[in-house]
């Protein structure tokens, strides 16, 4: 059992991630022109593997969305040609979610703008910083995952 002053600080812990979480979501608004789930999605698809696509589900899991939201957000990328859902070469029911060649050079034209967003973001933290913030953040999602309350 954790003390009162223990829950204290974790509620402000929490409370913070809150607040941060609300904060990049509004500054990347602002500032890309798009929704972090968009810019998410997007980069996922990018990434080393994903050339040839990646299922709805792989997508939903990776980005840990919910599916409604992910839907949401494809409807949106597939109105702007950034991506399309092709069929599985595999398995005629399922479909694949591929960036298009107007969504790379669209993903392609944000990267210095993204640079300059992550610098400004990271401004003031030294690289061990970074570092140990990361593992606490990573070790905070696996404790997140684990919690059963009965």
């Amino acid at each position: 059992m954790i003390d009162h002053e223990t829950t204290a600080l974790a509620n402000r812990l929490f409370f913070r991630l809150f607040q941060t979480g609300n904060v990049l979501q509004r500054q990347v608004q602002n500032e890309m022109g798009l929704s972090t789930v968009q810019w998410a999605v997007l980069g996922a698809l990018t990434r080393p593997g994903y050339e040839q696509g990646v299922s709805f589900n792989e997508l939903t899991e990776y980005l840990v969305v919910s599916r409604q939201n992910l839907d949401g957000v494809l409807k949106r990328l597939e109105r702007d040609r950034h991506v399309q859902r092709i069929p599985h070469p595999d398995d005629g029911r399922a479909r694949l979610v591929i960036l298009t060649e107007q969504g790379k050079v669209f993903w392609d034209s944000l990267q210095t703008r993204i640079a300059e967003f992550y610098e400004q973001g990271i401004v003031g933290f030294g690289f061990d910083e970074i570092v140990a913030l990361l593992h606490s953040i990573n070790k905070l999602e696996k404790n997140l995952n684990q919690i059963k309350i009965l």
